[in-house]
């Protein structure tokens, strides 16, 4: 095993042992500065949280934040939620799997990861997108080529 992966895990649990709840944080810090919570985290975690590994790992694929590998280095969440729906999200993931791209994937070249999430809290300027935290409304294909390209202004 990593002994680096080892240590940030060790490293956030200590921090976070004494919270009720405490998975949850301790796999936010570890993903915050791994980039990811790597498979080698799973048994390291179940260990500190006397756990069992399946226990952790559904946690870890339960909720959709988390990865088992690192993001692009530009993350694209496309909201799919009702609103945006309505008022046009399925032209962006048609954009983006034209673009060569799956929802949840990364690009060959590590550049660009595509996520769909179910709201962005931007319901009424749909359809909205958030890249690399920040937020974007009213975004059709072009608007989204653009903002990816860089060429944009929120």
């Amino acid at each position: 095993m990593d002994d680096t992966v080892e240590s940030v895990v060790r490293r956030a649990a200590a921090v976070h042992r004494d919270q009720r709840g405490a998975l949850l944080p301790v796999l936010h810090s570890v993903q915050a500065e791994l980039g990811c919570v790597p498979p080698e985290a799973i048994p390291v975690l179940a260990d500190e949280f006397n756990l069992s590994r399946a226990d952790v790992h559904g946690v870890v694929t339960f909720y959709h934040d988390f990865r088992g590998e690192p993001a692009g280095r530009t993350t694209v969440r496309v909201c799919r939620a009702e609103a945006c729906q309505a008022l046009g999200a399925e032209r962006l993931v048609v954009y983006v799997r034209e673009a060569g791209l799956e929802l949840g994937e990364t690009s060959a070249d590590g550049a660009v990861t595509v996520e769909q999430v179910f709201c962005l809290g931007n319901c009424a300027l749909g359809p909205s997108v958030e890249v690399n935290g920040r937020l974007y409304g009213r975004v059709g294909p072009v608007r989204l080529g653009a903002i990816l390209e860089g060429t944009v202004s929120s």
